[in-house]
């Protein structure tokens, strides 16, 4: 198994919600954001629900649920990249195959307009002459 950082400063947090991207579904929320460290080969995830969730019982269901939708699809995660997924309201309810639909589509979404970025920055604009 591929080993998993994860995040667990606040600040951490703020800059990814700040700096990233997100991706709003029924039964998650996912931001992500470029490593500062850019020479990490592995991607950093973290996890979080609110008290508007419920009791403690029903944050810790959701957030269980969020570790184990991510553990299968790990693999799509970018190297070099930080995670955050959010647990909405019907997170610890929701039928799991619809949670597993939800990650794919938001990683698919993020991972593309990453990928986007990344070609953009790669190319160079030569307004070099060769006169």
């Amino acid at each position: 198994m591929t080993a998993v950082l994860t995040i667990k400063k606040r600040k951490d947090f703020l800059r990814v919600a700040k700096q990233g991207l997100k991706m709003v579904t029924p039964t998650l929320i996912l931001q992500a954001a470029q490593s500062l460290c850019g020479s990490e080969q592995i991607a950093k995830i973290g996890f979080t629900t609110t008290k508007k969730l419920g009791k403690a019982h029903i944050r810790n269901r959701a957030r269980r649920r969020l570790r184990a939708v991510l553990r299968e699809h790990y693999d799509r995660l970018l190297p070099g990249y930080e995670y955050i997924l959010i647990g909405r309201y019907n997170t610890a309810d929701c039928p799991y195959s619809k949670l597993c639909e939800d990650l794919k589509w938001s990683l698919k979404k993020l991972n593309k307009q990453f990928e986007g970025k990344a070609d953009e920055q790669a190319v160079p604009t030569s307004s070099d002459s060769t006169d």
